[in-house]
């Protein structure tokens, strides 16, 4: 997909109507419509990236230095007891829209959201394994 036919590009340049909680020359940020939580927000740099790894340092980094601020603003204003912020990458991780995002999802004490985390242990020598091929490909 490229900024030509990107919804949330489309956002980014007003064709497309927004509930905004912030913006400003790096990224938009504005409550999903299909939230997990009140105050579900979703954070997207201003250049469309698809994934987080396409994404150039420095501007990943300016993306960064903002999570903090919005995710403090919505914890704050939604009374949350904590947040989840994700970032899927790729439709087996659940990315519907191929431009770079951060979700941040308020949290109460057991409400039941992410409940269960899905952990396993490695068999014996898998993990060195996995961290060579891992280290491989830096």
């Amino acid at each position: 997909m490229n900024a030509d036919d990107c919804l949330f590009c489309e956002m980014i340049e007003g064709m497309i109507p927004v509930t905004k909680v912030y913006e400003d020359e790096v990224v938009l940020a504005f409550l999903d419509i299909g939230p997990i939580s009140d105050g579900h927000t979703l954070v997207i740099p201003k250049h469309h990236y698809e994934q987080l790894h396409d994404c150039p340092a420095e501007l990943l980094a300016q993306v960064a230095s903002r999570l903090g601020k919005i995710a403090g603003a919505v914890a704050n204003a939604m009374n949350f007891d904590g947040y989840n912020v994700l970032c899927n990458n790729g439709r087996a991780a659940g990315q519907v829209i191929e431009h770079l995002h951060f979700h941040i999802i308020g949290r109460k004490i057991n409400d039941g959201v992410f409940n269960r985390w899905p952990s396993y242990k490695y068999q014996e020598g898998r993990i060195e394994e996995i961290a060579a091929r891992i280290i491989e490909n830096f």
